[in-house]
C-alpha cells in the first residue's frame, strides 16, 4: 500500500505545483492525463502570480501537497477551504498524470476528504465544467453529487486559459462526509 504524506503547501512547493497544474489540466509535459482539458481550454492553467493571487484571496484555505515522503516527487494536490456552515470547496485537485491509474487520486481524494472532517467540515462542495463527463463520472462514483446549480464560466478572464468553447459553464457537486453514529 502506497504511503500518503499530505501536508500544507510551502513557498518551495510553488512551482513545482504550477508544472504540475499545466501538464496534468492542459498536458503540457512528458504524458498525457485522462482528464485534461484538450479542446475546451488552451494556455497556462497556473502561474506564479495567479497562485500567490489566490492563496492570499483565502488566507483560511488549505493548499495540500501529496507525496510519499517528506521531500519527495509532487504526486498531487488539493485545495481546501472552509466556508459556511461546516462546507468546504475542493479544487486544484490533480495526480501526476503519470502515475494516474494507480487509485492515487482515490486515496489523495480519501485523505483530502478526512483532513477536512478534523476541521469540522461536514461536507465538500466542488465545481466541475459540465463538458468534462469523464471526470463528473469519477466523481460521482466517489459519492459527489449533483446540486442542480451551476456557476458561470468567468469568460473574459484568461488567466485560467483561453476557453475554446462558447457554451462553458459549471457543474456544482456535493458530498456529506460527515460519519454517522452507527445504531445498534
Amino acid at each position: 500500500m502506497l504511503r500518503m504524506l499530505l501536508t500544507p503547501a510551502v513557498e518551495a512547493d510553488y512551482e513545482d505545483i504550477i508544472v504540475l497544474a499545466n501538464w496534468a489540466y492542459r498536458g503540457t509535459g512528458p504524458s498525457a492525463s485522462w482528464n485534461m482539458e484538450v479542446g475546451i481550454l488552451e494556455g497556462q492553467r497556473l502561474n506564479e502570480s495567479l497562485l500567490r493571487e489566490d492563496l492570499a484571496a483565502r488566507p483560511q484555505g488549505y493548499l495540500l501537497t501529496y507525496r510519499e515522503a517528506a521531500g519527495g516527487v509532487l504526486l498531487g494536490t488539493s485545495w481546501l477551504d472552509p466556508r459556511a456552515d461546516g462546507v468546504w470547496y475542493l479544487g486544484l485537485f490533480m495526480v501526476r498524470p503519470d502515475r494516474q491509474k494507480q487509485q492515487l487520486g482515490r486515496a489523495l481524494l480519501e485523505a483530502a476528504e478526512s483532513f477536512a472532517r478534523e476541521r469540522g467540515g461536514r461536507r465538500i462542495r466542488m465545481t466541475v465544467l459540465h463538458v468534462r463527463s469523464t471526470l463528473i463520472d469519477w466523481y460521482q462514483r466517489r459519492g459527489y453529487l449533483p446540486t442542480g446549480e451551476t456557476e458561470p464560466f468567468p469568460y473574459g478572464d484568461n488567466r485560467f486559459g483561453r476557453p475554446l468553447r462558447e457554451d462553458l459553464h459549471f457543474l456544482v457537486f456535493e458530498k456529506d462526509i460527515e460519519i454517522g453514529e452507527i445504531l445498534g
